[in-house]
């Protein structure tokens, strides 16, 4: 039997004669994603008065199964930036690709540039807001050549003025910035949590590193209680002046379902 993929389901050429291909079509159109398939689901990050905090779980779905439950969707960039991915896995793992053959670049850049002896300690370095621009500009060129990239990301880190930045941008070039952002189901059920303690520029600066973490633990249960497609095992960051704290292997903590007593609606209700 012929065992390569391209002759699967064909008649042995030692059996039947040599497989004649020369009515198919040879070239065909130009053929693109329709539907991401492996998906991850909600990123989450609000800023405080020293930074960012971001997070997302380790859960990649294939459809609406729970498939793959190590998949870490925090990338960081240049020891100073933090992106989470939301959606298509694949298109997150070509983006992951590409930002790192950018940090060697940087990298390079930065050991070979003539900078002034006064220069501040990130000059000339690639900041948040210039990442954030950056890959708005490859998603929205990929938009525009109808082969998006089926993914919604989070920039979080600081800009050029040393102020902490938080940024979205989607599959179709779409950026915006606020102190609290989230993706997925997080847009509906975190953002509401954060916006209580974060809902402009000047509450997010009275926001300590220890509270904003805290927010972000409270939205993760909160996700994994009511959204299917997330998992209790999650990553979380933490982006300072001093650099990025990163850990990729938190589990939910004090996790109770006595709410769900009190939901009516579904089945067979006894009131």
């Amino acid at each position: 039997m012929d065992h390569r993929p391209q002759a699967w389901g064909r008649p042995r050429d030692d059996v039947y004669g040599a497989y004649d291909a020369s009515y198919l079509q040879t070239s065909g159109p130009k053929q693109a994603t329709q539907q991401p398939i492996v998906t991850g689901t909600s990123v989450i990050a609000i800023k405080f008065n020293e930074g960012v905090v971001i997070a997302a779980d380790n859960l990649a779905s294939y459809g609406a199964l729970a498939r793959f439950t190590d998949v870490k969707r925090l990338r960081v960039f240049l020891d100073s930036t933090v992106v989470g991915f939301s959606g298509d896995v694949s298109d997150m793992q070509y983006l992951d690709r590409h930002l790192n053959e950018l940090a060697i670049d940087e990298a390079y850049d930065l050991e070979t540039a003539a900078l002034p002896d006064d220069a501040a300690p990130n000059a000339g370095k690639l900041n948040a807001a210039n990442l954030h621009k950056y890959l708005q500009k490859v998603l929205y060129k990929r938009r525009s050549d109808f082969d998006p990239l089926w993914n919604q990301i989070l920039v979080a880190g600081f800009d050029s003025s040393s102020k902490p930045f938080l940024a979205s941008v989607d599959l179709r070039g779409t950026a915006f910035t606020s102190p609290s952002l989230a993706t997925g189901f997080g847009a509906a059920l975190a953002q509401p949590i954060m916006r209580e303690y974060a809902a402009t520029e000047e509450d997010a600066a009275r926001l300590t590193r220890e509270q904003a973490v805290q927010v972000v633990k409270d939205c993760m249960k909160v996700l994994f209680y009511r959204d299917a497609r997330s998992l209790d095992k999650y990553s979380i960051a933490v982006v300072t002046k001093e650099g990025v704290e990163l850990k990729e292997n938190e589990q939910l903590e004090q996790q109770s379902w006595a709410f769900a007593e009190r939901i009516k609606g579904y089945g067979t209700q006894t009131v």
